[in-house]
């Protein structure tokens, strides 16, 4: 089964997100470019890494690195807390070491299994204070958010144990990660260009394939067509502007980089599953 590009649904500038999933709900295998931790609350987790299976135990913490594929199979009783940050969250220009943030995650022990039990202890109270900060309406939460996580990259530098192993890093992650760059190279250049008129052929260029294999590739490594893709990302961005601003519709759909109205109409509809005016509508009466 291919590994395909996960692209988390960030929800505020932070670039982080944090949510529980029970053993029911199952991942099929994915990578992504930013950092993933698993915390198992309760159970044990069964988890997918590359091309081998293991089990999280109840109280265990595993990271994934960058462009690292992995998936979640049904495991019964079980809960665990997901998070998920890029590393653009954290200003390198103020870091002294000697290793990067990505050749930090790539050189260290990512499972607690191999860490001390202070390091342990230390890492689950503050994933938990994250959680809980994250699922508060708090002032100043961002801040908070914040804070804890460069607590968490901190006590990483400090304490995270090298790898007892330090072999070259498999040609199956060199490629993936090479797919991750491509991936990424077309996700920054929708992030810039998404409310102007975007052809195959452009985005092709751009990431130096042939129209046609640029297409195969973009299916293969996201399970989505381009235009799938490209109109997901502007009907998120339609849905901010309909949540925060009392603009015409029409206004809404050409920044959201629909052309024509009666396109934006259809599309926003067959993803989101109403109008735009209903979607609105609907937060109106929640904030009444």
């Amino acid at each position: 089964m291919n590994s395909y590009v996960e692209i988390p649904n960030f929800k505020n500038e932070l670039m982080f997100r944090t949510f529980m999933n029970d053993g029911m709900t199952i991942a099929y295998p994915h990578f992504h470019k930013e950092i993933e931790i698993i915390y198992c609350l309760k159970g044990s987790v069964n988890i997918g890494i590359d091309d081998r299976l293991m089990a999280l135990d109840e109280g265990e913490i595993i990271i994934f690195s960058s462009g690292q594929p992995h998936s979640f199979l049904s495991s019964p009783d079980s809960e665990r807390f997901v998070y998920q940050f890029d590393l653009q969250v954290f200003d390198e220009t103020i870091n002294q070491e000697d290793l990067s943030l990505r050749e930090l995650f790539e050189t260290r022990e990512l499972h607690s299994r191999y860490w001390t039990k202070e390091l342990k202890q230390l890492i689950q109270t503050i994933l938990l204070e994250l959680y809980d900060t994250y699922s508060s309406n708090a002032q100043g939460k961002n801040f908070s958010v914040l804070g804890r996580l460069y607590q968490l990259i901190a006590s990483f530098y400090q304490w995270l144990p090298e790898k007892n192993n330090l072999c070259p890093v498999e040609h199956t992650r060199i490629r993936y990660k090479d797919t991750l760059e491509y991936v990424n190279t077309v996700f920054e250049y929708i992030k810039c260009h998404y409310n102007e008129l975007i052809t195959l052929e452009e985005i092709a260029k751009h990431t130096g394939f042939s129209p046609y294999y640029f297409t195969r590739f973009f299916k293969k490594n996201t399970g989505k067509t381009f235009v799938q893709f490209l109109n997901e990302y502007r009907i998120s961005q339609a849905k901010f502007i309909l949540l925060n601003e009392k603009v015409p519709v029409s206004e809404v759909a050409d920044r959201s980089g629909f052309s024509n109205i009666k396109t934006f109409h259809h599309v926003f509809k067959k993803i989101v599953g109403c109008s735009p005016m209903q979607y609105q509508k609907q937060f109106d009466y929640v904030e009444c």
